[in-house]
């Protein structure tokens, strides 16, 4: 049996192992979170190269991926120096093949291609293939990246402009603190909406798990979540405060969805290159295998 395990600097208190299995390989997928930690996150990643077939980076990311960009993340790239035998993955790949597919691989259990009126993405550069996605299915969209991860009242609402403001904030923003960037450790347990306002009128919210339950408002009434690394509480959560349907982008197992970070590392532990997978591997992965956004729906 293989195995893949994803560090992450989110809470510990959503580890989980599980066993999946793609081309016939069985993976062994274990999630570590370190509370935050960057210590102990660096010194995992440490201990178990070469003792494990993939590694993942969760809670942070290496990269951030726009159209053909890579813009390096400081703190991520950080946490795996030293790291010299076993592939490390961030889920960045994943996120421009199986999400950037989302509605069209989930039309049969959506009853056919959606169609939205407003969106929110919680953060498109983070995500640009769900942003892609969800512009091809929405008649608007509004990108919070400096709303969710800056703190500061910036709209974008077009592709293009998302674009051209990674060109010029992404090399600055990646020497910030991954706390000043991300919700880690216990931040992730919390909800406090500082602009409850972008909720009003939407229908459709998209994107990183974490940024969404950060800005969490009292009710969901009608909307649809796409998003991913969610547990059964998380679904109880959204079903509670009113939402209408949960589309995680990655399958779940035993209950969750794992992040893309953790599912792009039991992939590449499949494949058994020695290292990543580029675009073009992963697709025909997910064919070959019928990976599909899982759907579920919540109220009625």
């Amino acid at each position: 049996m293989k195995r893949a395990v994803s560090v992450s600097l989110g809470t510990s208190k959503r580890d989980k192992t599980a066993r999946v299995e793609f081309d016939g390989a069985v993976v062994e997928l274990s999630r570590f979170g370190t509370d935050g930690d960057l210590t102990r996150a660096h010194r995992l990643f440490v201990e178990l190269d070469g003792k494990v077939d993939a590694l993942g980076l969760g809670g942070f990311e290496l990269y951030v991926r726009v159209q053909h960009r890579r813009y390096p993340l400081r703190p991520g790239v950080k946490l795996i120096r030293g790291v010299t035998k076993t592939p490390v993955v961030d889920g960045g790949v994943l996120k421009q093949t199986l999400e950037r597919r989302t509605f069209r691989l989930a039309e049969k259990d959506l009853g056919g291609s959606p169609r939205f009126r407003r969106a929110l993405v919680a953060a498109g550069v983070d995500r640009y293939g769900l942003a892609e996605a969800v512009s091809e299915v929405c008649d608007e969209v509004l990108f919070a990246d400096f709303y969710f991860g800056l703190g500061l009242p910036i709209p974008v609402r077009r592709l293009r402009t998302l674009t051209r403001t990674a060109r010029v904030v992404m090399p600055i923003v990646g020497l910030l603190p991954a706390s000043f960037i991300y919700p880690i450790g216990k931040e992730q347990e919390t909800s406090k909406p500082r602009f409850p306002r972008l909720w009003h009128g939407i229908d459709l919210v998209a994107g990183d798990f974490h940024y969404i339950r950060s800005e969490l408002p009292e009710r969901l009434d009608g909307i649809t979540i796409v998003t991913n690394t969610t547990t059964e509480a998380d679904v109880q959560l959204f079903r509670e405060r009113g939402a209408k349907c949960l589309i995680t982008t990655t399958p779940r197992f035993g209950g969750r969805s794992f992040g893309t970070n953790a599912l792009e590392a039991a992939m590449t532990a499949a494949a058994g290159l020695g290292r990543g997978l580029d675009e073009a591997e992963l697709n025909a992965m997910i064919d070959r295998c019928g990976l599909r956004p899982e759907v579920l729906r919540l109220q009625g």
